[in-house]
């Protein structure tokens, strides 16, 4: 069974959400990065990805505008965003922080 988007960003974990676009340049750069923060962090946080194509209702109730944009949840809040491409020690020390 797969968990519902709500069911993720709800968990105790921090979870970055990496609203992107297939076309989208920078979102392609970003992909990598975000790879590399996982492997640093390891089960510290999840790291998931949403494509505003496909899910425009979520890309809305979030207010996404342009992509990337990331944004940190902690137990279903917001607690960081940022838009444009986001780098590996930045993102690694914010998710850090938010412990």
């Amino acid at each position: 069974m797969s968990k519902s988007f709500q069911d993720i960003i709800n968990q105790d974990k921090r979870v970055l959400v990496d609203f992107f676009a297939t076309w989208c340049e920078p979102c392609q750069m970003q992909a990598p990065i975000l790879s590399e923060v996982k492997d640093v962090l390891g089960e510290q946080a999840d790291i998931i990805k949403i494509d505003v194509d496909r899910n425009n209702a979520l890309a809305g109730q979030y207010a996404i505008r342009s992509v990337p944009t990331l944004v940190l949840f902690k137990k279903g809040e917001v607690v960081w965003r940022k838009s444009g491409v986001g780098q590996r020690d930045e993102l690694t020390a914010l998710i850090n922080q938010h412990v």
